[in-house]
């Protein structure tokens, strides 16, 4: 993201692609290819046209959606001073993006490409932590033959 910033300016933003029956949970990217200079042959550099925040799978303008990382220009901060307060009464992020987009400041996405944990619910949160912990050689092992004993299994 650092080098795309370098190389384009602006804002950029990590962005994850998205089962279509998931994307109503996210807030999704409208894009199109960088049209000139660095990136344009790379499919995981993106220019970010619009957001539309948890959209129904049938109106979505991608599968890409905002993974909650970002580099930001400083305008941002001139653009949360002047935006409405959104969802909650309060000053919404993606807003001040937007209003960035609409008054023509570059912003891109990196389409991240490895794995991911969505710390966002219970359910995730805990897949995180098995999955951290099996890494380690310290709890692995032991919590390795725990879940084998707990879902009846065989170790392999």
């Amino acid at each position: 993201m650092s080098k795309v910033r370098a190389s384009r300016g602006g804002t950029v933003l990590c962005a994850i692609e998205v089962a279509r029956e998931e994307i109503s949970a996210y807030g999704v990217f409208d894009v199109e290819p960088v049209p000139d200079g660095d990136y344009t042959d790379d499919p995981n550099v993106l220019k970010v046209r619009g957001m539309v925040e948890k959209p129904k799978a049938e109106t979505a303008p991608s599968r890409y959606a905002a993974a909650g990382r970002y580099v930001l220009d400083r305008a941002i901060f001139d653009a949360l001073r002047r935006i409405d307060r959104g969802a909650g009464g309060e000053v919404q992020l993606t807003d001040a993006i937007a209003l960035l987009i609409a008054e023509g400041h570059p912003v891109h996405v990196v389409v991240h490409q490895g794995s991911r944990h969505d710390l966002g619910n219970p359910g995730g949160y805990l897949k995180a932590a098995v999955d951290f912990a099996l890494d380690r050689d310290d709890y692995g092992p032991d919590l390795r033959r725990w879940l084998v004993a707990r879902l009846g299994l065989t170790e392999q």
